[in-house]
């Protein structure tokens, strides 16, 4: 049932945490992968295992606020393997962590591009090219924080990932009736190079915010971003599925 033999993904950010879990475990499962982020040596690196695996993928380096970026991955995807049945948009960035009056209009707009404008680019180009398949999943990368939480010194981060909510639960209301799911995907505090802590007291702050009292693996998220991408959710659309540990729900 979790099985994506016969599918093709693209999968951004994938060269560290989330991304690139999520890439290895989709190959692993069956999916052909066009895979981006900006180093593409790392990528490279990622290419170079998932094939040693047996598994089938090809990069492109690039900026995903760029719109024409997101245009050459879907191309990609068809031209290498005939079409483009899920969109794993995952890339994003955490930004400064500064009360909002501190914020400046440049670090505001670069936080906007990177979560919520690039999305935006990945589903302009990716939603026709799911139409020419029949269906498929299209997924966002959002945060419990804008969601069930406010955090102190993140509302530019906030603002974004409740505004990927708000715009997946959109296309999830106009796609539906052409077979194509919707959904966002909200990780709880996950050991990826971008967490926002940097020494052990740090981290067991955050940790301690979470009911299971840890933050999760990469591939804990992987998981359910196959969830999503799979036909295991074919009746699942709309939804901002948290795979928190607990955050959300957790007083002590």
């Amino acid at each position: 049932m979790f099985s994506l033999i016969g599918k093709i993904a693209i999968v951004t950010g994938a060269s560290s945490g989330i991304g690139r879990a999520s890439a290895k475990l989709f190959a692993a499962q069956g999916a052909r992968l066009v895979v981006t982020a900006r180093r593409l040596a790392v990528l490279e690196e990622l290419v170079q295992e998932i094939t040693a695996d047996g598994g089938e993928a090809v990069a492109l380096a690039g900026d995903i606020r760029d719109e024409a970026h997101n245009e050459a991955l879907v191309a990609m995807a068809e031209s290498h393997f005939g079409g483009l049945d899920i969109g794993f948009n995952n890339a994003g960035l955490v930004g400064p962590l500064m009360p909002l009056e501190k914020i400046s209009a440049t670090d505001w707009n670069m936080v906007l591009e990177t979560n919520l404008t690039s999305a935006f680019f990945a589903a302009r180009h990716q939603i026709p090219a799911l139409r020419r398949r029949g269906s498929g999943s299209l997924i966002f990368t959002s945060s419990f924080v804008g969601h069930t939480a406010g955090m102190p010194g993140m509302a530019a981060y906030a603002a974004t990932k409740a505004g990927l909510v708000g715009m997946m639960q959109a296309l999830a209301a106009e796609l539906g009736p052409e077979g194509i799911r919707v959904n966002a995907l909200l990780p709880g505090g996950t050991d990826t190079p971008a967490a926002t802590f940097s020494t052990p007291e740090e981290r067991a702050f955050i940790e301690n915010f979470h009911a299971l009292k840890r933050i999760a693996r990469p591939d804990e998220i992987a998981n359910a971003a196959l969830y999503l991408a799979s036909d295991a959710s074919s009746f699942t659309t709309g939804i901002a599925l948290l795979a928190d540990g607990g955050v959300s729900i957790n007083k002590t």
